[in-house]
């Protein structure tokens, strides 16, 4: 019979794409991961990884077996989620992923109310999106939250759930002496002139900016809000904030844009541990805050 968790290291492997990759996302080290590998080359008989210049390719028998334990495993999850379930008791660790703002305006006040809960350890690492998702898929994360934008939907893949959280609108962030600054709301064609101050080129942000605004002159980018907001302050530019977890710098003015511009944001989990408690009082915090 295969050995689960020498399936697990494999599977591991396929996914990261290199041993080293595996090692991380295991807790464990590159040769503890080399070790299970041959010993399931040993139980197959066949070769599951061959040199490929200075890293490794898993063979075609490599991926059949990590394919089939992708599935095995998530039917393992299932298991323990339901046998959680059955036992009714929040308890274990969950490891969320979550975006910056998101990290810094919605997960402190959702990690505080969790500590009702005091067999229940909750861990948050920032991620972006791409990443977090791809971290969720592999294991390495029990939540990711994300965004999407109506004009860009968020792809959800099949073995993964999702909840609408809820919707962040933006507004644009002026120079205090800007003469759009007292303002109750512009227009994006009042802000058609304007330099821009945006997130960087390849970012969801960056990219629903220059997909809305007719040719934005951009000219800076920083993917952090409160450098952005710094430069907005020194009068180099405007720039469209979204209201979660920001702040109010000095010589900084937000004024809202009609038809106000909003991104969702969801909770995404593995569909096979969705019946476990745990995940279940994490995702209901997170639409609670």
């Amino acid at each position: 019979m295969l050995n689960l968790e020498r399936l697990r290291v494999l599977h591991a492997v396929c996914a990261t794409g290199s041993v080293r990759g595996a090692a991380a996302a295991l807790h464990v080290t590159t040769s503890a991961v080399s070790q299970q590998v041959a010993r399931l080359e040993r139980e197959v008989g066949q070769r599951l990884l061959e040199r490929d210049g200075r890293g490794v390719r898993p063979t075609d028998a490599a991926r059949l077996l990590a394919d089939h334990a992708g599935r095995l495993l998530a039917q393992v999850e299932l298991i323990e989620a339901d046998l959680a379930d059955f036992r009714g008791v929040i308890t274990g660790t969950v490891t969320i992923g979550a975006f910056a703002t998101a990290a810094r305006g919605l997960l402190p006040g959702a990690l505080r109310s969790l500590r009702e809960y005091p067999d229940l350890t909750v861990r948050l690492a920032e991620q972006e999106p791409d990443v977090a998702i791809a971290a969720l898929r592999r294991g390495d994360l029990d939540i990711a939250v994300v965004q999407d934008w109506a004009e860009a939907p968020l792809d959800v893949p099949p073995d993964l759930s999702a909840r609408h959280l809820f919707d962040d609108a933006l507004d644009v962030a002026l120079p205090a002496d800007h003469p759009l600054a007292d303002r109750t709301s512009v227009t994006l064609d009042d802000l058609r002139d304007e330099q821009w101050i945006s997130w960087s080129e390849g970012q969801i942000c960056h990219d629903w900016l220059t997909a809305t605004l007719p040719d934005p002159r951009i000219a800076h980018t920083a993917s952090e809000h409160s450098t952005q907001l710094a430069l907005v302050a020194a009068g180099l530019g405007a720039a469209v904030i979204p209201r979660l977890g920001r702040e109010t710098p000095p010589h900084v003015r937000f004024v809202p844009i009609d038809p106000e511009p909003t991104r969702r944001v969801f909770a995404l989990w593995r569909t096979s541990a969705g019946s476990r408690p745990a995940i279940g009082a994490v995702v209901a915090a997170l639409a609670r805050d």
